[in-house]
Formats: structure tokens, sequence, C-alpha cells
């Protein structure tokens, strides 16, 4: 086997399978012209190595970038048939030859631009463009980074010829795509024109810290300022699934902001909000409007990604459709959702050993093991720390991964100090992630600083008040305000929690002994009798071990609730 930098280019026939499906004879006739009266020919001049031939495509490698796009474009440029229509992608990357066989990233990137590539368009790689003198490449424009499925960083792609349809549109990438539109102003004062395009900026700055999100750059969504399209249009010229717009309207003082997000697929409001504020300190309005759409946001596009994911069949996904499954799963709490999201979840590293927000899921769904008492699969805890510190050892991971990993770490290791330090990178990377600060929160209780805990937590929920996981933050709640000795405010949470997931076994136990400490052994006692219908099979003595109730300072405050309401442990 041998390594080398090459540059390589693929090419095929436009629409192949359609022209011999209408006239075999003429198709064949004209694709034999082609190849031996401008592809041979030109191979010879541009000194292009012919690798693979596959009938209606060709691999080709060249000695340098220069030389592949001269003769793309001769090729382009040729008088060939009018059946004949060729799209080439070209990338110059590290190949790996075995006998007469080629593969690697060169290959596979150049193919993936190839299959993008309109019929007549040559698309470049970022890599092999910076390769070119300054006169080829400003035959070449564009330079948008894109998302190649199964490429794991993202590719600048320039088109040849100049001034051609952007590739945006074709990309099939594994994240939602989702663009911000130029906030409309209503008010025709110039001052709030710069606030509107201050707030959709800051908006488009806030959601690129979700990693799991392609969102559209500033320079592209702005091509469509002060223009009236159709939603539809737009994210079909920017390749997305979803479109945020909005608008500003000023009265005296008075501001208000209006958004909405809308599948660009079908043309449905999946979200939509207004947000009134004073002049007085515009600055301050512009961060509150911000963080409010972007909290907003990102869990309505994850639900609507979450049942797009559910509606396909498993054996066609991706890694990243995986991972989405896995997640609906997780939500359900019984034991065989979560063995379900447990095999999607190994499904979708399977196909991305290098996939953080998967194996983070992975650490947290054998955590949900312990906590609903289920029995452990495989290693378990062991499994679940193998996969966090996969996340940690990841350059691709994101705050949420980062949060799942240090919640194990937390957890199941018993390592709070590393685990408190992964949080606040976490926090770093996304101040404005619901989850992160949910987690977080439940780290520093077992720190004993239910004080830090608590504002975490409240925040987790007014961060994101619909998230389908809001449950923890409210069962984090709970733990602050009986660590703080506020049973009464305990009890409320719990509650809070349970109507959320009134089958989360951990908040049942809290209750119990919150409710106890509270004097209100009554309903402690009728707790107890729920939590036995809703799981006899239940191992009481081992759930009260878990390490949210082993903090020191309350751990025996716990016990008594429980002896107290005729909890058996």
């Amino acid at each position: 086997m041998e390594k080398r930098l090459a540059a390589v280019l693929a090419a095929d026939v436009a629409g192949y399978s359609a022209l011999m499906d209408q006239d075999r004879d003429g198709t064949l006739k004209a694709l034999k012209i082609f190849r031996e009266d401008h592809l041979i020919p030109a191979l010879a001049v541009h000194e292009g190595q012919l690798i693979k031939s596959m009938g209606d495509g060709w691999i080709v490698e060249f000695r340098s970038a220069s030389a592949a796009t001269e003769f793309a474009i001769a090729v382009q440029l040729a008088d060939r048939p009018k059946e004949i229509q060729i799209r080439i992608g070209i990338h110059t990357g590290e190949v790996v030859s075995e006998g007469e066989d080629i593969f690697g990233d060169g290959i596979n990137i150049a193919s993936r631009l190839e299959a993008l590539a309109e019929p007549g368009q040559i698309l470049l790689s970022d890599t092999a463009h910076n390769s070119l003198d300054r006169n080829a490449a400003a035959s070449f424009s564009g330079g948008q980074q894109i998302e190649l499925k199964n490429i794991t960083r993202p590719v600048g792609v320039w088109q040849w010829p100049v001034g051609s349809a952007t590739t945006s549109a074709s990309v099939k990438s594994e994240k939602p795509g989702i663009a911000v539109l130029p906030f409309d102003n209503m008010s025709g004062d110039l001052e709030q024109e710069f606030f509107a395009d201050g707030i959709t900026e800051d908006i488009i700055t806030e959601l690129s810290r979700f990693r799991w999100l392609m969102v559209v750059a500033r320079n592209s969504s702005f091509t469509f300022k002060g223009k009236s399209t159709d939603i539809r249009e737009v994210g079909q010229a920017l390749g997305v699934r979803y479109v945020l717009e909005g608008s500003v309207r000023r009265a005296g003082q008075r501001l208000r902001i209006t958004g909405q997000l809308i599948d660009a697929e079908n043309g449905s409001h999946l979200w939509a909000d207004r947000f009134d504020g004073t002049l007085d300190d515009v600055f301050d309005l512009q961060d509150q409007v911000t963080q409010e759409v972007v909290t907003a946001i990102e869990p309505s596009v994850r639900h609507a990604e979450t049942v797009r994911a559910r509606a396909k069949p498993t054996e066609n996904l991706d890694a990243y459709e995986l991972y989405l499954q896995a997640q609906s799963h997780f939500h359900l709490l019984t034991d065989e959702d979560n063995r379900e999201a447990i095999r999607l979840t190994r499904l979708a590293l399977e196909r991305d050993p290098d996939y953080p927000s998967a194996a983070g899921l992975l650490a947290w769904l054998h955590i949900q093991r312990m906590v609903q008492g289920l029995k452990p699969i495989d290693e378990g805890p062991k499994a679940a720390v193998a996969a966090a510190e996969r996340v940690l050892l990841s350059d691709r991971a994101d705050g949420i991964a980062l949060a799942y990993a240090a919640h194990s770490i937390s957890m199941l290791a018993q390592d709070l100090p590393r685990a408190r330090a992964v949080f606040k990178q976490a926090l770093a990377e996304n101040p404005n992630a619901a989850i992160v600060h949910m987690l977080a929160g439940i780290n520093l209780n077992f720190l004993d600083r239910p004080e830090e805990a608590l504002e975490h937590a409240t925040h987790s929920i007014n961060l994101s008040p619909k998230d389908p996981l809001r449950h923890a933050a409210y069962v984090g709640q709970a733990s602050s305000f009986f660590q703080l000795g506020r049973y009464a405010e305990a009890v409320q949470a719990n509650r809070n929690a349970l109507a959320i997931r009134a089958k989360f076994v951990i908040t049942h136990l809290m209750l119990i002994a919150s409710l106890a400490q509270n004097g209100d052994l009554e309903s402690a006692r009728a707790a107890v009798a729920e939590l036995k219908e809703l799981r006899p099979d239940l191992d009481v003595k081992e759930q009260t071990r878990l390490p949210i109730f082993s903090v020191p300072e309350c751990s025996e405050q716990w016990r008594e609730g429980w002896l107290n309401a005729g909890l058996p442990i």
C-alpha cells in the first residue's frame, strides 16, 4: 500500500440512466464519441492518469490541481455531443493505492463534489483552490463551507463558471440546516435598521454554538435582505430545512420584535413569539431578545428532527438520524425503550466512531438504567465511563456532548472536581443550552453547593420551558431545596417533575422524603404506595444509595424522611 498526496478529479455524465432508458444506442454512440474525441486526447495533453472508468464516470489523478482544473475546463468547453453533459468534482488530498486500486479522502471528497455539481459545472474543494495561482483561482467563485456526507470536516467549495448556482441547495448534510433571514425594519427608521441587523447577526452567532446545527453564514442569508420570497425557495437556495424570520417595529420609545421558525420543506410554522421592550438600553434589549429566541428555537428544531427521524426505517439511517431515534426512546424511560436507545446509539457509533454526541448519550443511557433501577447491561457503569472518555478525547465535542460526559464522570466515576472542570468548559462552549445548565446544577448538588445548583436548575427551566428534559431540571431544583431544608419547595419541584415524567423513579423517592420532612406523613405514605404500584420489582434499598442521596450534609435527612414515611430501606 502506498500513500501520497494527489489532485483527484471525479466526473460523470449527468442523467445517464435516463438517457439510456430513452435511447440506449444513441447514448452509447454519443458517449463513445465523447471519450475518443475529447476525453482521451485531453487526458494526454494535461497528463492525467485514468484510475477508474465506470462506463458513465471516471476517476482521474493529476500531478497538480492546476492540471486538473485546466483539463476540467477544457472538457466542459469542448464541442461534444449535446446529450453528454458532464459534472466534475476536484479535490487535492491523500490517496492510498493498492495494486491497481486507489481510495482515500482524495477520492471520497472529489466524488462527493461531483455528485453535487450541476450539469456543465465544476466544483473545486478549498484545498485544491488554495493550490492555484491567482489567475486560475479567479476562474472560480464561491468558497462557502458545506458539510459533505460522511466527511468529518466542512469543505469550502468553489464553482466554475464564475457566478454559477451555489451548491448549498444540493447538500444533504447530516446536520439540520437553519437560515436566519435579516429581520425586517417595519418602522422606516434607519436606527432601527441597525438594531434589526444586529439582532439577526447575534442570533446567527449564538445558534452557531450548537454544533449539531448547520447555520448559514451571515453573508449568504443577508442576500435575501429586503426581498419578498417564498420560504420554500429560500430553503432550496440555501440548502436548509428551517428558516427563521422576524421583524422589528417601533412606537415611540417602545419596540416590538416578532420571530417565527418555519419548516422550509412544507411551509409549516414550528414556533412563533413576540418580545416587547423599551429603548432605554438597546443593547440589553438586543441581548435579551437574542437569548430568548435562540433558547426557544433549539429545542423546537431538535423536536422536529426527532419526529422526522422516527418516521424513517432504521435500516436506512445514517449516524445522525440513528442518534435522533435513540433520543426519542431515551425520553420514554422503560427498560425496553432504554435497550432500543442503546442499540441505536451503538449503531450510530459504528457508522461514525468519532461521534461525541452519540457517545455522550450512550453514557447517559447507562446512567438512566441506574437511576430507574433497571439491571445493568453489558458492563453498565464501566461502559458509560468509557463512552464519556470518548467524548473528552474528541475535538468535535460541543457543549451538550461535554455535559453528557461530565454527568457520567460525576455520577459514576465519582470524580466531582474533574466533572466540574468539564462542566465549566461545556458552559463556556454553549451558555444557552438548557441541558448543560441542568446537568451542571446536579453536579453542584453533589459538591454540596445547593445555592449555585439551584441557580443553574432554574436558569435551565427559564431557558427552555417546554424542553422534554425539563423534568430533570425540576429534580435538580428539588435536590437543592432539600439540601437547603426548604422542604415545601422541594415537594412542589418534585410534583412539577412528575407532571412531565410520571415514571421517573428518582423523583418518587425524593418526593417521599420531602413530604415526610415537611410533616405531611399521610401524603408521604400515599407516595410510597404509588411508587410500589409503579415499580413493584424495584430494589428500593439499592436506589437509596444513588449519589444524589449520598451528599454527607443531607444523607441522614433523606434516610429519616423515607423511614418516617414507611419506605422499607
